[in-house]
């Protein structure tokens, strides 16, 4: 393999491009991976159902995927994911057959993939020379550059310091697009957006064009959540599907033109949903003020964004718009506290079914406290308790209502416990453990457990203290025509290249749902009502904050639920989620709601566009996803809570 040709390190100071290169009128652009766990054969599917496609993009990194794997690599083992690079090798595949056919389909794959580029390139090329496949791989990354005290000299690394990482823009992602014109771009953190705006052209003083061209990468990085995935409700006639409905979802895509116009579609003839409903609720989908929603590239205003059903597979997107301050100072940039004594996590699980298990799963409780507290005391108060099969999610209603636990024949007792040493938390484990002998009766299925926890401290870091670098390795293949022939034979015989055949039932679903062939009305006034006759949502997480977006299914129902729907409304309803135990006393209670009241903040913003709120409620996800003692560490099932509420709607 050739010798990496490394490029020249940059600060992300943004500077005008020089005569930018218009690739194309038109750019489509496809969603390969959602997250590092999603689905190859869809992105497959995609790749054959949509031929128009110029680049596909795999969105690999959660807020925590890097901290997680600093700690493997400095441990031995790789630092980027492979199940990506699983991935990878299936497109290959599906590109070698390609080519043996003669169809000569090539597109750009986009991976975003960890702390180590580098290393996922190498694996790439290796896997591509094996399938008799010569490509170029570019990577992106940030890089340490320190003075080394030897004049202008420095040193450079790619390993950032206890795996920091800064979300990078689309700015590296342009450089190897227009200087190497690589098959597969490599990156380490970038911003979701970037990575799907790199392909557009656009000058970075095009504001509004970046605009439009970052809220489609917001819409596509979530991936099927945006045809329909996470989208269908049992119960709620504007959300629901057959089962079979989902058999066959396609990722999205999205047509971009050079001036800004925006288009996603689904695969023609594909399952799930694809229309205003859907794109509403991802547009909000982890967004603050939706006047201000910052990326590395452009400060987004998508408070007059829309959408346009124009068929079952397409939908217009307009109204994005650059907000007045519309680039960022700072970026933002994750640092894992490492070196500090960050905490260690430990829990315990067991089971309790039958006559009055609620109440033995009470006394179990109560008995770990207990003993955890005679050797430590005073760590009791760093543990939370659940019931799994009761209020785990504490989505059944604000009231405290032991009317429940009659009802509940098959629990589980969670405590989950975040401790400042590691002796705390093995310990706690320990003493969990010994119900076995000494807590109520019928408890079974104990598990236990402990880890030391990442804790990512968020800092703002000016553009030109933060650095980048571009390189690019070539292969060259080790395997002849026969060896592509042969590919193909495989996948033919493993159904991979075939058309997607779907069961009967799903062919016959396929046309069964699509909310605007459902009659809607304004709701009821002046009667209880729950909020998901009125209205449907998500919610999303950043750090300890969380977002929920409330969106009328009649859209001039938003005026009234304006009047309804108030931060002191919203903190009432919520605050359940900073129960401590599944059984709080009335101290327990008060102690809850005066940290309430001087610790959460709700604010409310009106999005316009779309006809619907986006709430945001600050400090309320017991420290973030990572680490979290509740069983929804990011908060998903949240919008349940809430679209589960009894409302009353004035006239």
């Amino acid at each position: 393999m050739d010798n990496n040709d490394r490029d020249e390190v940059h600060n992300c100071v943004i500077k005008p491009r020089v005569n930018p290169q218009r690739r194309r009128e038109k750019v489509y652009i496809g969603c390969g991976a959602g997250f590092g766990g999603d689905r190859p054969l869809a992105a497959l599917n995609l790749l054959q159902r949509v031929k128009e496609l110029n680049y596909l993009v795999l969105e690999c990194l959660a807020e925590r995927t890097l901290a997680d794997r600093y700690q493997v690599m400095m441990s031995g083992g790789d630092g980027y994911d492979s199940r990506s690079v699983s991935s990878a090798d299936q497109f290959f595949r599906l590109d070698a057959c390609a080519l043996a056919f003669g169809c000569g389909k090539k597109n750009l794959h986009n991976y975003q993939h960890g702390l180590d580029p580098p290393g996922a390139q190498e694996k790439v090329l290796e896997i591509a020379s094996y399938l008799g496949l010569s490509i170029t791989v570019a990577v992106v990354l940030e890089v340490a550059v320190e003075n080394s005290g030897l004049g202008s000299s420095t040193k450079k690394s790619y390993i950032m310091e206890g795996g920091k990482s800064t979300y990078l823009g689309a700015a590296p992602i342009v450089e190897c697009l227009e200087k190497h014109q690589p098959d597969v771009i490599i990156t380490s953190r970038v911003a979701d957006a970037a990575l799907f705006l790199g392909p557009m052209g656009w000058n970075w003083d095009d504001t509004n064009q970046l605009a439009h061209g970052c809220i489609a990468g917001h819409l596509l990085e979530c991936g099927c959540q945006l045809t329909g995935g996470y989208f269908m409700h049992p119960g709620d006639k504007y959300r629901d599907m057959s089962f079979q409905h989902l058999l066959d979802l396609s990722l999205p895509f999205a047509e971009i033109g050079f001036d800004g116009k925006v288009y996603l579609g689904k695969a023609e003839g594909s399952g799930g949903v694809l229309n205003f409903s859907t794109c509403a609720e991802q547009l909000l989908y982890e967004i603050g003020d939706p006047a201000a929603y910052v990326t590395p590239d452009v400060v987004i205003d998508v408070r007059e964004v829309s959408f346009q059903s124009l068929s079952r597979n397409k939908v217009l997107c307009t109204g994005a718009k650059a907000s007045a301050d519309s680039v960022p100072d700072k970026l933002l940039q994750l640092v894992p506290k490492w070196f500090q004594d960050c905490g260690w996590k430990g829990w315990g699980e067991i089971s309790y079914g039958g006559h009055e298990c609620v109440k033995r799963a009470k006394a179990a409780e109560f008995l770990v406290r207990s003993w955890i507290e005679e050797i430590i005391p005073g760590v009791s108060n760093h543990i939370l308790s659940y019931v799994i099969g009761l209020d785990s999610l504490k989505a059944a209603s604000n009231d405290y209502d032991t009317s429940l636990w009659n009802a509940s024949a098959d629990i589980r007792l969670r405590m989950d416990g975040l401790f400042e040493q590691k002796e705390q938390a093995v310990q706690f484990s320990k003493e969990f453990t010994a119900l076995y002998t000494n807590g109520p009766a019928g408890g079974g299925g104990i598990s236990t457990g402990h880890k030391k926890e990442i804790i990512l401290e968020k800092k703002l870091v000016r553009r030109e203290h933060v650095f980048w670098r571009t390189g690019v390795k070539h292969n060259k293949t080790i395997n002849s025509n026969n060896q592509k022939v042969s590919i193909k034979e495989g996948l033919l015989e493993n159904h991979a290249l075939q058309e997607p055949v779907l069961l009967p039932m799903a062919q016959e679903h396929h046309s069964d749902f699509l909310s605007s062939d459902i009659d809607i009305f304004p709701a009821p006034s002046g009667q209880k009502i729950p909020l998901y006759s009125v209205a449907h949502g998500r919610s999303g997480d950043k750090g300890n904050d969380l977002n929920i977006s409330i969106i009328p299914h009649f859209p001039p129902d938003i005026e009234r639920l304006k009047i309804v729907i108030t931060p002191e409304w919203v903190k009432a309803v919520v605050s359940t989620l900073l129960n401590t135990s599944s059984f709080p006393d009335s101290d327990a209670i008060d102690k809850r709601d005066k940290w309430v009241a001087e610790h959460v903040k709700v604010k409310i913003y009106e999005v316009k566009g779309i006809h619907s709120l986006n709430i945001l409620v600050q400090n309320i996800l017991d420290g973030g996803v990572n680490c979290s003692r509740r069983i929804d560490r990011h908060g998903k099932t949240i919008s349940d809570l809430i679209l589960c509420q009894k409302v009353v709607l004035p006239p």
